[in-house]
């Protein structure tokens, strides 16, 4: 008799993998801008995940709503923020949909600063007088270390982003490191490293060639993924320098890219 196929312990799926200004850029005629492969097409950087207990979203980029329609997003446990910044906050108010469809309030995870300045931005999503059906409303929860959540072990990573910190997250399940996620960051310091050490799937900010002020070159990515030692690695929040197939042609092996609609699934 066939044994049943047994559920994913975490499926996580790429939502967007570009940069603030997303790929194709407006009024850009460059190579990438005009491909049409569609691993060229780069959305703000965001990622979904999903365990038997609960759907999980990180970043509300200003690309939410698009990526959501693409893979049929229907529900929301929670949503973890990475840092404020715009490319990865403007979409919150389309959180308003699944307040809607869940008939109430929708908890929310990020450091303090990230939370303040969500409220000051959003101010009427949080402690509202009243709850008014088709609005956003969110529970704001602080991170100050790991926690759990839909079954997962989480573990915020703090890396240095210019003049900010922001929070990468390592996700675990009975102490088996699935998933480390550093999307925005200028270097991963050691002792994150250590952390993370020998974890599955490292989905790591990768920007470019060239150096930037607050994210992670090409080659620092790649140094930093073969130092942490996962089984395999992914560049995210590329720009529109090189096409995805010449990137990753570029690349060592057990490095890839990742790009929108990517999906990983943890048995």
């Amino acid at each position: 008799m066939p044994s049943a196929s047994l559920s994913p312990l975490l499926t996580v799926t790429v939502l967007g993998s570009g940069t603030s200004q997303g790929v194709p850029m407006i009024g850009c005629k460059c190579p990438v801008c005009q491909s049409d492969d569609p691993r060229d097409k780069r959305t703000r950087s965001s990622i979904y995940l999903a365990t038997p207990q609960a759907k999980i979203l990180v970043d509300t980029t200003p690309d939410m709503r698009q990526q959501a329609l693409r893979e049929g997003l229907d529900h929301l446990d929670a949503v973890l923020f990475t840092h404020p910044h715009a490319d990865h906050i403007m979409g919150f108010d389309d959180l308003r949909r699944f307040c809607e469809i869940q008939s109430g309030p929708l908890p929310i995870y990020g450091a303090e600063p990230t939370l303040s300045q969500l409220e000051r931005i959003f101010f009427y999503a949080f402690n509202p007088k009243k709850l008014v059906p088709g609005y956003v409303h969110v529970l704001p929860h602080v991170i100050t270390g790991p926690f759990e959540l839909g079954g997962l072990e989480i573990t915020p990573l703090p890396v240095p982003h210019g003049a900010l910190s922001t929070l990468g997250f390592l996700f675990s399940s009975g102490g088996r490191k699935l998933l480390a996620y550093l999307s925005d960051c200028a270097s991963v310091p050691e002792e994150i490293r250590t952390i993370v050490s020998g974890v599955e799937v490292l989905i790591i900010d990768g920007l470019r060639d060239r150096a930037h002020p607050t994210h992670l070159t090409v080659s620092g990515a790649v140094e930093a993924a073969q130092a942490i030692g996962a089984k395999r690695s992914y560049l995210t929040h590329q720009t529109h320098e090189k096409k995805h197939v010449d990137r990753l042609r570029d690349l060592p092996a057990g490095i890839e890219v990742a790009y929108d609609g990517m999906k990983f699934e943890f048995m």
